[in-house]
């Protein structure tokens, strides 16, 4: 009798096409950023002194950290809020917000430059800025998320003694992975609260730290539907429609309190004038109303739509779309900068000096790319799924 004695490999990587594409993505980012930090800034953007924030705080810092709030979100309905049943979706949601905070840090090492003394800010700390409080939260909210992870690692080596200590300690974790996610979103509001009279009015508020939160809780849920749809859709694994389908009730309500903050505002700040009398600004300000708040709304509250797979996910797109237009909004399209020449200021809509240049936009698809193929190689070689793993209750 001849014995097979073949063995085959734990470890394969399989490459299709997709994955070749987001390799070359992610080499030509490589490149850009090399040629950054060899010769400076000004070769590979179009930023200058009047336009010094642009395309990557914009999407890599202001729309990274909003679609990474999903972890937060999904990490309390499970351990904090005790709804077990949508434990199915938790792992994923880590793992995505985990890659999102990871993809803002690598962004910013480019556009800041000097990644050897991203520590310098723990030793000369400028106590009254926003950005030091953004830091330390980006760092310490990493860690928790490395550590909320870990256990999908451990379960992946079959370090099963270690998984289960860990889980056993998860708690205090997840917790404080909830007050720095919750501190982190908002504070990226408090960031522009020194910009009053260069934030656009239908954008600048005293409370806009408040709305940040409110958004970046709807943000979050629509990452879930979406990652939650992709992924099985990608890997042909079953979808977990009637979890989705609780989430996407929530979403009317948390979109409800953010419209109804927003509008209040804008009316008590005697604001409202500007609703229809500001040309693009009016424009952008109501196309990002309708497609993120409007649009949704109407879309999660249909239970036909919420229970269907292409209807929900079709409402999450179009939820992020515009949450993601807001995140621009605030952070480029809306804010005044100076005129190069007369250093006088000027909104985009009457004299535009700044648009991204191809190194920029390539250097952030890279990232996103990389993101992409390091979630589809935690989805094939790891435990990722619900059943793919052993259940853990919170505590245990």
């Amino acid at each position: 009798m001849k014995l097979n004695l073949t063995v085959q490999p734990r470890f394969r990587l399989n490459f299709r096409p997709l994955v070749w594409v987001l390799l070359a993505l992610m080499g030509i980012a490589f490149v850009i950023a090399m040629i950054r930090f060899a010769n400076g800034i000004g070769p590979v953007t179009n930023l200058s002194n009047a336009y010094p924030w642009g395309f990557w705080i914009s999407f890599d810092l202001f729309t990274g950290v909003a679609i990474g709030s999903g972890a937060f979100v999904m990490a309390a309905i499970v351990y904090i809020f005790e709804l077990k049943e949508f434990q199915p979706l938790l792992r994923p949601s880590v793992l995505t917000g985990f890659l999102g905070y990871i993809m803002v840090v690598v962004a910013l090492l480019v556009d800041l430059g000097h990644p050897e003394r991203i520590w310098y800010m723990m030793i000369h700390t400028n106590h009254t800025s926003v950005l030091l409080e953004i830091g330390i939260c980006v760092m310490s909210y990493l860690t928790v998320l490395a550590i909320e992870f870990a256990p999908v690692i451990f379960e992946g080596l079959k370090w099963e003694k270690w998984a289960h200590l860990l889980h056993k300690f998860i708690m205090p974790f997840v917790i404080l992975g909830v007050v720095l996610s919750t501190l982190h979103q908002s504070s990226l509001g408090s960031l522009l609260l020194i910009e009053p009279t260069k934030l656009f009015p239908l954008w600048w508020t005293p409370i806009l730290p408040i709305e940040f939160f409110i958004s970046a809780i709807s943000i979050g849920m629509g990452m879930i539907i979406l990652e939650s749809s992709l992924s099985s859709l990608y890997f042909k694994r079953g979808l977990e429609l009637h979890l989705l389908e609780k989430l996407g009730r929530a979403v009317p309500v948390a979109l409800g309190i953010y419209l109804l903050v927003k509008f209040v505002e804008i009316f008590i700040a005697g604001d409202a004038h500007f609703l229809f009398t500001s040309g693009l600004m009016s424009l952008l300000f109501w196309t990002e109303i309708l497609v993120g708040v409007i649009i949704p709304m109407a879309l999660f509250s249909s239970k036909r739509i919420r229970q269907s797979a292409n209807g929900i996910l079709i409402s999450a797109i179009i939820l992020l779309v515009g949450m993601i237009l807001n995140r621009f909004n605030v952070s480029w399209f809306a804010v005044q900068h100076a005129d190069p020449i007369t250093y006088l200021p000027t909104f985009m809509g009457n004299n535009i000096h700044y648009w991204p240049s191809l190194s920029e936009v390539l250097v952030s698809v890279g990232i996103f790319s990389a993101g992409i193929l390091v979630f589809g190689m935690a989805a094939k070689y790891l435990p990722l799924f619900d059943n793919e793993h052993p259940q853990h209750a919170a505590g245990d």
